[in-house]
């Protein structure tokens, strides 16, 4: 991207501006950091903000940090999450990724590692706290206008005013966001939420993040208000973005022409072909029904416009009666005509891609995993690389070992890519 950088110190500090990360999203390894940012270093802390001066990143640089090649990381709803190797055997093949993200909330995760109980990561987030007034007292020098302007940007994002901009967010929105698509770790859950429809269409029982509330279709004022506030919002910050996620949980529901127009819109408004990071991205969440009603002018278009496009579909069972016992209103013949579509989609367009979610639990039955396993190895004559598919683990499961057995079994006979999906929010 070929941007200067500008180099510092100041007092203990050493600070770099404009720090040019990686273009495109890949897996890898070691920590990568992507499209760019601003760095603050103490004897202690690396401190990395996005380029609207609000702390993205924090890592430690001494003995008192867990690994030199683990992280913090904030989100835009203002959450930490802690990127760990955390020793786990074989975390590529069960998450797709080489970390695991270790969440500061509850989610459905089978390992039971908190890095937010070591003092080296509480330290850190209070030495993020510390670092504030030691700018402020920094700024009483005579500075360069540059680093000027960029410390003044970072003190007022203390995290009190980080705490009001996720709300505000929220406030723009209408709501939070409760659930991304497993997907959207090809982009390290870096997406800009737009609510094109409200509620599900199943409310089924086993869910733990559903709204209760009907399904209905956001209004295209209402959708074109949340892009042009949202583009103010995101401010200088917007270049480092390169995808979008249409919610909430069954977007797919709200048929072509809203999809098609606010992917549209959202793309010339935030300049996603100017993106320090590329390709765009597109993900949304979709259903059994809202893909078999789907026409193909909706994958026509996607497969034509500038996204790479993911479509995440909750099928979780191929069998009737488990179906029955998840209060999900679907037979078995109506989720096994959904998967077939999915496969069909994949064939046939090059950047349009579904995925489908399964269940994992241990009190679910012999005949679901029959099911399944037919549904993800005899009905395909040979491995696919497109259209993955992701194993939940139930929040009620307890026996992790077992439901780890459990997956890495199904993996070795699904001829489809076959990750673990741990919910994670935005």
């Amino acid at each position: 991207m070929g941007q200067e950088m500008d180099y510092y110190r100041l007092n203990d500090f050493k600070i770099i501006l404009g720090k040019t990360g990686a273009n495109r999203y890949t897996k890898a390894s070691y920590p990568v950091r992507y499209g760019i940012i601003n760095e603050i270093r103490s004897p202690d802390h690396c401190f990395q903000f996005n380029l609207s001066g609000e702390i993205k990143y924090i890592q430690g640089v001494n003995g008192n940090w867990p690994h030199p090649s683990e992280w913090l990381k904030r989100t835009d709803a203002n959450d930490w999450v802690y990127y760990s190797i955390a020793g786990y055997h074989r975390i590529f093949d069960t998450l797709g990724e080489y970390y695991l993200p270790c969440l500061s909330y509850s989610s459905n995760t089978i390992w039971t590692y908190n890095p937010f109980f070591d003092t080296g990561v509480k330290d850190a987030l209070s030495a993020f706290d510390r670092l504030i007034p030691s700018l402020q007292r920094c700024c009483q020098y005579r500075l360069p206008s540059k680093l000027k302007r960029f410390l003044d940007v970072v003190i007022t994002n203390d995290s009190q005013s980080l705490h009001r901009k996720a709300t505000k967010m929220k406030d723009i929105i209408g709501g939070w966001v409760t659930v991304l698509p497993p997907d959207t770790r090809h982009v390290d859950y870096e997406v800009i939420p737009i609510m094109v429809s409200d509620g599900c269409l199943y409310h089924c029982r086993f869910c733990s993040i559903q709204s209760g509330n009907s399904y209905r279709k956001r209004s295209e004022h209402n959708i074109r208000s949340q892009i042009e506030q949202l583009k103010s919002y995101y401010g200088a910050n917007l270049p480092n973005f390169n995808a979008l996620f249409l919610g909430s949980h069954d977007a797919l529901a709200a048929g072509v022409n809203r999809i098609c127009r606010t992917a549209e819109k959202a793309h010339e408004v935030f300049e996603f072909d100017r993106s320090h990071v590329s390709p765009p991205a597109l993900y949304l969440f979709g259903s059994a029904d809202s893909l078999l009603l789907a026409k193909d002018r909706l994958f026509d278009t996607l497969d034509r416009g500038p996204y790479q496009t993911y479509i995440n579909i909750g099928l979780e069972s191929a069998d009737s009666a488990t179906l029955a016992q998840l209060g999900k209103p679907l037979n078995s013949r109506r989720i096994k005509d959904a998967f077939q579509k999915m496969l069909e989609i994949n064939r046939s367009r090059l950047n349009v891609e579904v995925t489908a979610n399964f269940l994992l639990g241990d009190q679910l039955t012999t005949d679901h995993y029959r099911s399944l396993v037919n549904l993800i190895r005899v009905h395909l004559d040979r491995y696919h690389s497109r259209g993955g598919i992701y194993l939940s683990p139930l929040d009620s499961s307890r026996n992790y070992r077992k439901l780890l057995q459990t997956f890495f079994e199904i993996k070795s006979l699904s001829r489809l890519p076959t990750f673990l999906y741990l919910i994670q929010r935005l």
